[in-house]
């Protein structure tokens, strides 16, 4: 048995195992996203990703594993990030007015200031991928299912509060509500103006509240 030297410069500090990580895990993350968003998942290569998030791809495999997996997250944080969104633009509002804030945020997410009309993440990329890719189409159905679900909640709410008529049928205007989004999402992508995107958000608005 080798005994302990008392000099604590003559015994060397244990070394971290593994390479610290020296980077924002989420705004990396967010940047993937990103890439994705503008190029599709099958047209976004890990050489993209790499140039997008500014890591090599040993480093972008260590952290996310491999282009599948950090799609997948991507979508997760997004669809994170949306429910967030609505859940607080529903929440402290009328019905009609929370609905308004919804589709406003929704127009600055699809057509963005200072850049080109991108739609929605799930519906500009994963509504294309999900037909032969089971994990992707169940995360896409679950994002688009739990909109739904906020909405339904949000409508059920006025419903009890008098802001629907009795007997309104709240599971179909959330799903018309979805429609909304879904719908505004696609024609952003297919160069419709924002002022006629902001006017069939309105109608939206108009048709759901009844």
């Amino acid at each position: 048995m080798v005994q302990k030297s008392e000099d604590p410069a003559a015994t060397p500090a244990p070394r971290p195992r593994g390479r610290p990580r020296s980077f924002d895990t989420e705004a990396t993350l967010a940047n993937a996203t990103l890439a994705f968003w503008q190029r599709g998942y099958a047209a976004t290569s890990m050489d993209d990703l790499s140039a997008a998030t500014g890591l090599n791809r040993p480093s972008l495999y260590g952290a996310f594993g491999d282009k599948h997996a950090l799609y997948l997250q991507a979508l997760q944080l997004y669809t994170d990030q949306s429910n967030a969104a609505i859940a607080a633009a529903l929440e402290g509002r009328s019905l009609r007015d929370g609905l308004a804030r919804v589709y406003e945020l929704a127009l600055q997410l699809y057509c963005p200031a200072d850049a080109a009309a991108r739609g929605c993440l799930l519906i500009g990329t994963a509504a294309t991928e999900a037909p032969r890719d089971e994990a992707i189409r169940r995360a896409l159905g679950d994002a688009l299912r739990g909109f739904t679900a906020a909405f339904e909640h949000r409508l059920r709410r006025a419903l009890d509060e008098g802001e629907l008529p009795r007997g309104t049928d709240v599971a179909m205007r959330a799903q018309l509500a979805s429609a909304v989004l879904h719908s505004m999402a696609l024609r952003a992508r297919a160069g419709d103006a924002r002022k006629d995107l902001a006017a069939f958000a309105a109608a939206g608005v108009a048709m759901v509240c009844g």
